[in-house]
């Protein structure tokens, strides 16, 4: 019992250190898509991009629904059902850390990824853990699930500069995200994984 509760002291201690530190929901609510400065022709022919992001944001509705089956099958099987973090996730984790003592696969969920790589720092700390977990679990309070997989396809980096799905699609196929095939969709949700060495190029 004494250990439970020192345990509890601990966490609550970390949480009150690092939650003011955390963006307000508010900032993630409204976090601006950075878009590249497009020319076009007179007939509307796309000439040249201008900037170091490609993004064409995508609403919700527009997602293929069997992209969005792929990706919550590859990156997060229990997405809707959890609070943003999954305690099956950080234990398979934990074990596999414990087992082999090298980071392995399952400990973050698609709501962690969006806290890690858009807002915190990528140092691999458990301070940083720790605000991602927090993070998630204000994201998961203050957002519907639909509104976090919007920001989660717009926001990821998906290699050559492309962030989000729908520049993926153009920079990888030269078509958008409904026009690809079922394999392609599958392609574009592998490079999730590893932006810069699992992409199609």
């Amino acid at each position: 019992a004494s250990g439970t509760g020192l345990t509890i002291v601990v966490l609550s201690a970390f949480y009150l250190y690092l939650s003011p530190k955390l963006p307000s929901v508010e900032s993630i609510r409204d976090y601006r898509l950075q878009t590249p400065l497009r020319i076009y022709s007179a007939d509307n022919k796309l000439i040249y991009e201008f900037g170091e992001k490609r993004r064409k944001p995508i609403k919700f509705e527009d997602i293929p629904q069997d992209f969005l089956d792929a990706l919550i099958a590859a990156e997060d099987e229990d997405f809707y059902s959890h609070g943003g973090v999954s305690i099956k996730g950080l234990l398979r984790a934990v074990t596999h850390l414990l087992k082999t003592g090298r980071k392995g696969p399952g400990g973050s969920t698609l709501t962690m990824q969006l806290a890690r790589n858009t807002f915190l720092s990528l140092e691999q700390t458990y301070s940083r853990k720790f605000n991602e977990i927090l993070l998630a679990m204000r994201i998961e309070k203050e957002l519907t699930k639909e509104e976090i997989i919007e920001l989660y396809v717009n926001l990821m980096f998906l290699g050559k500069r492309a962030y989000g799905i729908e520049a993926a699609a153009e920079v990888y196929y030269g078509k958008t995200i409904s026009e690809l095939s079922l394999a392609q969709q599958a392609m574009i949700v592998g490079v999730f994984k590893g932006p810069s060495v699992l992409n199609p190029i």
